[in-house]
Parts: structure tokens; sequence; C-alpha cells
């Protein structure tokens, strides 16, 4: 099978590499040539000449609006075989999902939205969770391109696995929040972090937020696998939906909140488990 993938990054990266690893023929893009070429797939100057004729095209690129732009209005996506695939694995909007759901169906094209859950680990190891909307029949022929990266769960027709995603990523930034507040009370309350996360890694608190991201939190390992500004895009469209469903979601906004002003006091590029730093400047503490 032969592919193109646009946007080899801390995601797309080792993605791409999966992908080639299992035997895929891949052309891939990146803005950085460098990044795309260290997955080992064919390295095409533009994103057009990357989709061009290919029955297959998978998308990890920064946001919705990113994506409108290289697929639809630099023509990218007019470049694929008639029939094709377009599977964009970025984080989008459910909105943005089922607007370029019809623009790509209505070019002959067969659409899926697939995000992924797992961070960059999980991204090089091939286990993401892959949250798939579209048709069954396109889910099936898609699997032998998204098998290699992770596990894919059809939730359902376009738009509801970038919903799903959304669901996730209001989840995480919760659970985030949380777990930030538990490692600052641990401290002040004069616990050890460390001791109180073993402790809780063994009942109903334990998580793998509390896993990971308590860990990066005792050790100040803010370096980004997920970036907190893109966190803060994903709560944004969150609550854009709910405020479209006439849901109010209190937990949802708070945690926004926290996330838009750890980004205002310049913490945007830092790890999402960075908001610790930003309810210790809440509190007046510091390291």
């Amino acid at each position: 099978m032969k592919a193109a993938f646009l946007g080899t990054g801390l995601m797309g990266g080792p993605m791409c590499r999966n992908l080639v690893a299992s035997g895929v023929q891949v052309r891939a893009w990146n803005r950085s040539a460098d990044k795309a070429q260290a997955t080992g797939a064919t390295v095409a100057a533009t994103p057009a000449e990357a989709v061009d004729g290919a029955a297959a095209c998978i998308v990890m690129l920064a946001d919705g609006p990113v994506c409108r732009d290289v697929l639809f209005g630099q023509g990218t996506a007019a470049r694929l075989a008639p029939g094709a695939l377009l599977i964009v694995m970025s984080s989008i909007s459910q909105p943005e999902a089922l607007e370029f759901a019809a623009i790509a169906t209505g070019m002959g094209l067969r659409w899926i939205d697939a995000p992924v859950s797992g961070g960059t680990p999980a991204a090089e190891a091939g286990t993401l969770s892959i949250m798939a909307g579209g048709a069954g029949a396109d889910i099936e022929a898609a699997r032998p391109l998204l098998a290699p990266m992770g596990r894919i769960v059809h939730i359902g027709p376009a738009g509801t696995g970038a919903l799903t995603k959304l669901i996730n990523q209001i989840t995480v930034a919760s659970t985030i929040a949380t777990v930030a507040e538990a490692m600052m009370l641990a401290e002040a309350g004069g616990a050890d972090p460390a001791r109180v996360r073993e402790a809780l890694m063994g009942g109903f608190a334990a998580s793998r937020i509390m896993e990971l991201h308590g860990q990066r939190m005792i050790e100040r390992n803010f370096a980004p696998g997920g970036p907190a500004r893109y966190q803060l895009k994903d709560t944004t469209a969150a609550r854009q939906v709910a405020e479209r469903l006439g849901l109010e979601l209190p937990v949802l906004n708070l945690a926004h909140q926290l996330f838009a002003d750890l980004i205002a006091h310049g913490g945007g590029d830092l790890d999402h488990a960075a908001l610790l730093l930003e309810l210790r400047r809440r509190n007046g503490m510091t390291d």
C-alpha cells in the first residue's frame, strides 16, 4: 500500500516511522524537512507532491485551521487519487471535522476523522488509542494504515472521532488540574509528594495522569509531550461544542481558565503537566 503522511512532528514523526516499518510505502511532508527524513519515508518538498496520486493520506498537522489551509486552501486534497482515503488524525473540533468531511466527500474522497490519545510514548510504541469517525467500510479499508499506530475504535459517523477526542481532552485537562492540586497540597502539608503518589497509585485515585504526569510534576520535568497551548485549543473547542448543545460544564470552564492563565504567564510551550506551575503561582509558592 502507498500513502502520504502530512505532519511529522512530536506525534506524527513516530506515527509515520511505525507506518513505514509496517511495510507501507510512505511519502511524507513536514515544514521542517529533517523531521520527515527521520521517519524513513520518501520526503516530499510540498504537501501536493506528497499526496500526488496517493490512495490514502494521513494528516497529523497542528490544528483545524492548518488542516483547512494545507488540504483545501492549497489544493492538496485535489491531488489525491479518486476515492482516496483522507484520514485526519489531528485534534480538530467536531464542527471542523464535519465541514472537512463534507468538502472531502464532495470531491469524491473517503473521509475519516481519527484523532489519537496516549502522547508521545504511545506514538513511539505504536499503542495509541485511535478514535475513528466515518463510514464502517472506510474504517476497515484504513485499518492496515491505522493498526501499526495503535488500537482502533470505530465510534460512529464522521465527526464522532473528533468529538471523542474533545471528550478525552476535557477529562485529561481536569484530571491534570486535580493531580496538580493534590501534589501541591501534599507538599504544603508536609508530606512527600513522591510517597503520596506511590500510595495513591494503589487505590481508586490511580490513573495514567497520576502515574505519568504526577511523576513529571514531582521531577519538574515539563519538556513538552503535549504542549499546554494545544490543551487550551482543545478545551476551547470543547466549550464551543458544549455551548452549541446548551450544556453547562463548570469543571471544563475552570480547567480552561487555568490553562489560559498558564499560557498567559509564558507556559504555552511547556508540557500540560506544567499546570502545577500556575497553581503554585496563584498560591505564592516558588521552587
